[in-house]
């Protein structure tokens, strides 16, 4: 019998959650060193990002090189009262975050440059769990699958899945709102999608 989707959840939520801050640190490392090379990064000029939480892989010193190497990075904000649409808003060094309504680190978009979705190179999409089909097991409220759904006819963005190495699942269930991943990049490795 398989897992439901929302064990599964809580299972890699509890697994990424008892990594210890030094244990954190290093992934961010290990992940820089995974994706800093890699051409399908390399190539990308508008970078989606985000703010590590809950036990996430931290993308941190991933965003800071990428930032001095002159490639644009955005971070996502929640939609406003019941939308599940993120907004893209332009990272600086000196970008100001608030919490948002789940306690999410995030950019003002008051006067902020925002891009659209469409016109984003690379999104590096935080993960719950992954398997290396490129499926990929998301915090459950549908925000990324929601805003990239135009992906499956689109080659752009290319969506890249970050995850600690231990939230890599035999299979991840399906449901017909999943987007797939083009790659998955761990502290480890990284994972192109057949």
């Amino acid at each position: 019998m398989m897992i439901s989707r929302s064990d599964l959840r809580t299972a890699l939520r509890d697994r990424r959650r008892a990594l210890s801050a030094d244990q954190q640190v290093s992934a961010g490392e290990g992940l820089y060193k995974t994706l800093s090379v890699r051409p399908e990064l390399l190539d990308g000029q508008h970078i989606a990002i985000y703010i590590a939480n809950d036990g996430e892989i931290n993308p941190d010193v991933l965003r800071d090189y990428l930032w001095a190497s002159g490639k644009q990075c955005y971070l996502p904000v929640v939609g406003q009262g019941s939308s599940k649409d993120l907004m893209f808003i332009e990272y600086l060094p000196d970008t100001h975050l608030a919490l948002n309504r789940f306690g999410i680190p995030e950019p003002s978009h008051h006067g902020a440059r925002q891009i659209l979705p469409e016109e984003l190179d690379i999104v590096l999409v935080p993960l719950t769990g992954f398997d290396t089909l490129g499926r990929r097991l998301g915090m459950g409220g549908g925000f990324y699958d929601r805003t990239f759904a135009f992906t499956r006819t689109s080659e752009k963005p290319k969506l890249i899945g970050l995850a600690h190495e231990c939230q890599k699942v035999a299979s991840i269930p399906v449901e017909h709102w999943d987007i797939p991943m083009a790659a998955i990049a761990t502290d480890c490795q990284f994972y192109p999608v057949p």
